[in-house]
């Protein structure tokens, strides 16, 4: 396979690999023809993806990919099976007929922790994408972190901890609004959330994940997950991983509905040790890597090995994404 191997100021060596593994074009046509480098995505698709679970994130760099729809044919090359947004959290705007949402609607002072995506659900996608459209011009990094490489200083911040997380699981409780509210960063209505119009939709795709919930006078959706792993052994990459959604929701999931910090909770039901979640929200912040979007870019993120985030920024800024099944 043809493949230009660069690199990026804030690039890091993880496991001995570049992470994340930046690609640029290796020819005139692929660097300037959208259908060229489609046709190179599509021929070696199944080499992509190996080298994106080999790395955990994959940065595509000065390619031809100039709006949405040049992004899903990209997408549409690849070997990766759509996947629909059931289940997130995150307000979202959907943007093609097909694959395509905005990838966060919360507002842009707001900092979103690190997560996989939808950990809090039973089957959470197997990959994410996203895309630059518009790149801010102060702050919004995109910040990427190794599952693996977090669960080894989870575990050495308290061990103690650590095993009861692993062998308990967890499980998580959020308040949902009638109608999307995009002034929260969890701000997903109910309705959005399951894709649906009905309650009785609702609880048809709630009982089916195994979840339990309390309809509110107020026309607010009270859920709880049934218990979940947050620990993970990923047999790909031979480690064990830190997949949940502890942080994420134990410091962001604060709106007029809900509490991070009772929402998040083991599945004995006892809450999250205050200094442990504190000390493993810095060492996250400590080992990651934060990259500055360039328009077009295109990221690859394989969804079982790391965890991203976004920083806060100023002025427009218009990051499109799309998940796919394991």
């Amino acid at each position: 396979m043809e493949l230009n191997i660069s690199a990026i100021p804030e690039q890091k060596t993880v496991n001995g690999l570049d992470f994340p593994l930046v690609v640029t074009p290796h020819s005139d046509a692929v660097a300037n023809d959208p259908a060229a480098f489609d046709a190179w995505i599509h021929e070696h698709r199944e080499d992509l993806k190996a080298l994106l679970i080999k790395h955990g994130a994959l940065l595509f760099r000065g390619f031809p990919v100039p709006d949405a729809e040049a992004f899903e044919r990209h997408l549409d090359q690849s070997s990766f099976e759509n996947m629909p947004y059931v289940g997130g959290a995150a307000p979202r705007n959907q943007v093609t007929q097909s694959r395509i949402v905005t990838a966060n609607e919360s507002p842009a002072t707001e900092k979103i922790p690190f997560h996989h995506e939808m950990a809090q659900t039973p089957n959470p996608p197997g990959y994410i994408f996203f895309y630059c459209d518009i790149p801010s011009p102060v702050g919004g990094a995109t910040s990427l972190l190794h599952s693996g490489e977090i669960y080894r200083r989870f575990a050495e911040i308290n061990p103690e901890v650590a095993r009861k997380i692993e062998d308990e699981g967890v499980r998580y409780i959020r308040v949902m609004p009638e109608e999307t509210d995009n002034n929260s960063a969890i701000g997903r209505s109910w309705k959005d959330t399951f894709q649906v119009q009905t309650r009785e939709d609702a609880e048809r795709v709630m009982r089916e994940a195994g979840m339990s919930w309390e309809w509110l006078d107020n026309g607010n959706l009270r859920t709880e997950s049934r218990t979940l792993q947050a620990i993970r052994y990923d047999e790909e990459t031979d480690q064990k991983v830190f997949f949940n959604a502890l942080i994420a929701v134990y410091t962001g999931w604060n709106d007029s509905r809900n509490d991070g910090e009772k929402a998040v909770v083991t599945g004995d039901g006892d809450y999250m040790d205050p200094a442990v979640m504190e000390a493993t929200a810095k060492a996250m912040d400590e080992l990651c890597v934060n990259f500055k979007w360039e328009e077009n870019d295109v990221l690859w993120v394989s969804n079982y090995t790391v965890l991203h985030a976004r920083q806060p920024y100023e002025g427009d800024r218009r990051i499109l994404a799309s998940i796919a099944l394991k």
